[in-house]
């Protein structure tokens, strides 16, 4: 006990108390996702806050010479569905959709037995409450403090889901205020309802302006309602409407048709009086709309709704079959991760590096890409990877909540980060990346540009129109109408199935370009623009384009059947570069859009005749520039100063906000261009600025020429960085900001984008599902092809496939097949 003591007195300075504001980190290593549930528990640094592994807090012990870690272990309860089994209540069941807030969806649900004491390194002598209890008083007041701070303070990961989602939240409708009601002498009895067109006795909605009692929505299955209520305000245009059934003295659902969304009414009491019903005497009869959607989403994740369901699945487990778990709705960043790290540039780069990552890591490693990745690859059975979420969707208005997102979408993002952190070394997103060449054909002169750029992501349209059961398709909406017509239950439509050759053949036809300014006629016209392969990547991925927009411009989702091959070869599909006696579009910018008889001094000044060098004018004024003052104000807003945004649109003869950027951005050497009115070149930058694009793996010049072209606005100065990555080529480029001397070879890159290229010929190894009527909703899960057998990755479930469903994929990848 005397060695304890000594020991802890040494170290006593070290020992902070947790203050407002402190990142506790006591759910999740820094360094990997082991968890106070994991084997060996999680060490907490008393002085960092940051959780370590087992494996790893001796690492950090002898990087800071830190000594004290508070130790957490936590086991499992055995408790049935209904009871703790220890005297605890029973858990409850979700009233909210929402995710940590109270009545909604709990993600820590598990009750756990906790063992906390305090660990001192490097030989992992352990003290107990017990054990200070005996110590001095200066002693044990400073850990016993330390140790009840740590325990009671929220951790990152907590704080992060309460903050990230409450889906019931709902705004006030735009008509309830001075909602018009009829004075038709509807009353409404307090029970009794039915539908006034189908007799329906469920699933009921009063409209809140003429009283109409009327039937809900179809469901996707077919149950629910005929669309009777949906339909008199089509006819109508009446807005509000109550369902029947929820209304008590607290509330009720009402749904505003108008605005597509459950919303709030704050004169809901008078709106129902109004028709003779009574809000503090009715009681709940059905399940309010919360109540449905979250009944939905206990079922999603459940197997009964993936695709194999109905079919006995083999449980694998090991290296590479580890599951993640869901965070709440993040199934489509688990299929992601699984897919990217079966892609060996990806092994290669954050797991054949991972001792230099770790010893390389800053202070704090829970805000650092590279170890954050690599942990997200060495993940543990079922592990929770919320650091690595909370950093990928830093600052981003989407991925940075707890809502479903588009798996594409998250895609493009994380490859995105990868091409920040990885501006020198081996970039593993370049296994994705290909070119693009567009040809464009003015149909006049027949001369042709060419042009290129980079892509990661090959977009498949759906051509409906060429589903090979047409006539299924259209005997199906013909019985849909006529069950409508008559008010009857429609049956499940059936799935149109599309050929991929069809999604190929709609990718590469010809696309009509109707007002196409033509260097070459000095004039609009018709051109042909045509799209292909200038280079073919080592790893494919194909996205279908199931997700679009109905008339209503309500998003959708395509019901379809498509005949992915296992294998594909898109040779056909290779650009082909300017052809043999074939003349190009000349390089002339088209001429601004001028008015007559306006004042000839303009934004480039006054001009003289050609007989009169001195300035003043003898002739008939020529006409100036008239400027879309859209585009401009749309300049200024990037960031870019006034004379820039105005000479920008000039030269770009108005023809749009990405010609007059793109031309403003190619000029940033101008005055005009590459400083804002009255800064200069000494202007001070802010080092924070600096330090934080240094941090993407720029140089400090860069950083500094980026900063100065967007007024110092760092927001704006990443995206300029990210724009001009071509004319920074010629500055020297590292990761880290290291200088020309410490850079990696110290080579110069090859101008232009860096591109893989090879045969187009490609064998399947993945795919992504979605299931739902949404990319806002539903479940993702992804099959991988490993060893030659398909297994299936739903968050934590992981089995073998026994009946892949290739043809219902969302997101495909391919790898290129060695001739």
């Amino acid at each position: 006990m005397a060695e304890l003591n000594e020991v802890l007195m040494s170290v006593l300075s070290t020992i902070r108390v947790p203050r407002p504001g402190d990142r506790v980190h006591k759910d999740e290593c820094a360094f990997s996702f082991a968890s106070p549930e994991s084997e060996g528990g999680l060490y907490v640094c008393m002085n960092t806050f940051l959780g370590f592994g087992s494996q790893y807090v001796d690492r950090h012990y002898r990087k800071t010479g830190q000594k004290a870690y508070l130790h957490i272990k936590r086991t499992r309860r055995k408790e049935d569905d209904n009871s703790s089994g220890s005297g605890d209540p029973p858990k409850k069941k979700p009233t909210r959709l929402a995710i940590g807030i109270e009545g909604g969806f709990d993600v820590e649900q598990d009750q756990y037995d906790e063992d906390v004491k305090v660990v001192l390194l490097p030989d992992r002598q352990e003290v107990t409450s017990e054990d200070l209890a005996t110590m001095p008083d200066v002693v044990r007041e400073r850990v016993s403090l330390s140790m009840a701070g740590l325990m009671a303070a929220d951790s990152v990961s907590h704080t992060l889901q309460v903050q990230q989602w409450d889906g019931e939240v709902r705004q006030e409708s735009k008509h309830a205020a001075d909602l018009q009601q009829l004075d038709n002498g509807v009353k409404i009895p307090p029970s009794g309802w039915k539908c006034e067109v189908c007799d329906l006795q469920e699933n009921l909605w009063m409209n809140l302006t003429d009283g109409k009692v009327l039937c809900g929505r179809r469901y996707f299955d077919g149950s629910g309602g005929n669309n009777h209520a949906l339909q008199h305000f089509q006819q109508t245009g009446y807005p509000l409407a109550v369902k029947l059934g929820t209304i008590t003295p607290d509330g009720a659902d009402v749904y505003s048709y108008d605005e597509d969304d459950m919303v709030l009414d704050s004169k809901l009491p008078e709106h129902l009086a109004h028709f003779g019903i009574d809000m503090m005497t009715m009681e709940k009869t059905e399940r309010t709309m919360t109540e449905l959607e979250i009944a939905v989403n206990q079922r999603v994740g459940e197997w009964e709704v993936i695709q194999e369901s109905g079919t006995t699945l083999r449980p694998l487990w090991g290296p590479g079959l580890t599951g993640m778990k869901n965070l709440g709705n993040s199934c489509y960043l688990n299929s992601v991760m699984q897919v990217l790290f079966t892609v060996p540039d990806f092994q290669r780069k954050y797991v054949s590096n991972i001792e230099k990552i770790f010893e390389d890591a800053p202070s704090d490693p829970t805000q650092d890409f590279k170890t954050q990745v690599i942990f997200c690859e060495q993940w543990y059975l079922g592990i929770a990877p919320r650091m690595f979420k909370a950093l990928i969707g830093r600052g981003h208005p989407e991925f940075s909540t707890n809502r479903q997102q588009d798996a594409q979408e998250f895609l493009l993002h994380f490859i995105n980060m990868v091409e920040r952190n990885c501006r020198s070394g081996e970039n593993p997103s370049e296994a994705f990346r290909f070119l693009v060449e567009e040809r464009i054909v003015c149909q006049q002169s027949q001369k042709a540009k060419y042009t290129q750029r980079v892509d990661y992501i090959v977009q498949l349209p759906v051509p409906m129109d060429q589903a090979t059961n047409k006539e299924e398709l259209q005997e199906a909406e013909r019985v849909r109408e006529a069950a409508e017509a008559a008010g009857a239950p429609t049956p499940p439509a059936p799935r149109a199935c599309i050929p991929f050759t069809a999604c190929l053949a709609a990718l590469s036809e010809p696309e009509t370009l109707t007002d196409f300014w033509s260097s070459a006629v000095q004039s609009k016209t018709t051109a042909t623009k045509t799209t292909r392969f200038a280079s073919f990547p080592d790893y494919l991925i194909i996205q279908i384009k199931k997700f679009t927009f109905g008339l209503d411009w309500v998003p959708k989702k395509l019901d379809v059947s498509i005949d992915v091959p296992d294998t594909l070869d898109l040779s056909a599909l290779c650009g082909t570069g300017q052809q043999p006696g074939e003349e190009l579009l000349p390089e002339v910018a088209p001429p601004p859009l001028i008015t007559p008889d306006v004042e000839v001094k303009g934004i480039l000044g006054s001009h003289g005749n050609e007989e009169d060098d001195s300035g003043s004018c003898s002739c008939h004024p020529s006409p100036a520039p008239v400027l879309d003052d859209s585009t401009v104000s749309q300049l200024c807003e990037m960031g870019f100063p006034l004379e820039a945004c105005r000479k920008a649109v000039y030269y770009t003869g108005n023809t749009g906000i990405d010609a007059a950027m793109n031309w403003v951005m190619g000029h940033m050497d101008d005055p005009a261009c590459s400083s804002a009115p009255g800064s200069t070149p000494t202007e001070t930058i802010s080092e924070e600025h600096l330090a934080t694009i240094v941090s993407m793996g720029f140089s400090r010049d860069q950083a500094t020429r980026a900063l100065r072209a967007t007024s110092n606005v760092l927001e704006r100065a990443v995206d300029w960085i990210f724009s001009h990555l071509d004319d920074l080529e010629s500055m020297e480029v590292s990761e880290g900001g290291r200088s020309a001397g410490e850079s990696e070879g110290s080579r110069e890159p090859p101008p232009g984008p860096r591109v893989r290229d090879g045969p187009g010929k490609y064998e399947l190894f993945a795919f992504i599902s979605h299931m739902g009527t949404s990319t806002m909703c539903g479940h993702y899960v992804c099959h991988i092809k490993k060893d030659q057998q398909w297994v299936i990755f739903n968050d934590q479930k992981v089995c073998a496939s026994e009946k892949p469903p290739k043809d219902l994929g969302y997101l495909y990848f391919y790898r290129r097949v060695s001739e």
